[in-house]
């Protein structure tokens, strides 16, 4: 391994991390060397991917944390500086969808999104923020978005909004914490394969894969990848930028 991608040493946070994109995520930064925090509501799930870290000769915990719930994210970072000292590297992946046209979107449906996809990253950033400058380490934050915050797409405007609003909120921060030796970034996929995805039919496939430039969707690995390389030595120099994987869906 590179020692430009070893993560020796380093204590990483990935929200959303007991399954999907998350647990890749997560899954590659311990075998990268880092010491992963996978946080997720499901307290069941995120035991049993720290315990298959921890079995594959990484190190990995698993930590309570609803994004949405404000007096959670406090005690979570109250729980990481009293156990470990320190965090390097947050990665914020915790998300959800809850799709319908605009005239039919229910307020319900809209503040679910946004208190997940947009508030949860700025409660769970803020914390970090404030550990990492604390312990003055050169931090890396990275958001999983999505480029339907870029692209849009119908049926989706929040969370099409959420994603948008994790743009702004990422280079506004940026500018603020540069000088701190922090770098903040997204990483914005394109279509995923998930379990959300195992539910289409062949030809709704073929219909997806036929928007993209590499003919294929996307997977896990690619996501964690480019995580990988935003969290590693090798993005020393890039922040306020959004890294978009979607195989080509979106060329601006």
């Amino acid at each position: 391994m590179s020692h430009v991608l070893s993560l020796e040493g380093k204590i990483a946070l990935v929200t959303g991390a007991s399954q999907g994109i998350g647990e890749t995520i997560a899954r590659r930064l311990a075998a990268c060397g880092a010491t992963v925090l996978v946080a997720a509501r499901n307290q069941e799930k995120a035991v049993a991917v720290a315990a298959s870290i921890s079995e594959a000769g990484g190190s990995a915990e698993a930590v309570p944390l609803d994004v949405t719930c404000p007096s959670s994210v406090p005690e979570l970072f109250k729980g990481i500086a009293e156990r470990h000292g320190r965090l390097d590297i947050l990665v914020n992946n915790a998300g959800i969808t809850d799709d319908g046209l605009l005239l039919r979107m229910s307020k319900e449906s809209w503040d679910r999104v946004l208190a997940t996809d947009l508030t949860g990253v700025f409660l769970v950033t803020q914390e970090a923020v404030k550990l990492m400058m604390k312990k003055r380490v050169s931090g890396r934050i990275v958001t999983v978005g999505s480029v339907v915050g870029l692209m849009g797409n119908a049926g989706q405007a929040n969370y099409a909004a959420a994603k948008a609003g994790v743009v702004g909120f990422t280079m506004s921060l940026a500018r603020e914490i540069g000088s701190r030796g922090i770098t903040v970034n997204v990483v914005a996929p394109g279509y995923i394969e998930t379990a959300m995805t195992d539910t289409l039919t062949e030809e709704q496939r073929k219909a997806l894969a036929g928007k993209i430039v590499l003919g294929r969707l996307g997977n896990g690995e690619d996501v964690a990848g480019a995580v990988l390389y935003l969290v590693s030595d090798l993005a020393s120099y890039v922040t306020g930028t959004v890294l978009n994987v979607s195989g080509g869906l979106l060329i601006p």
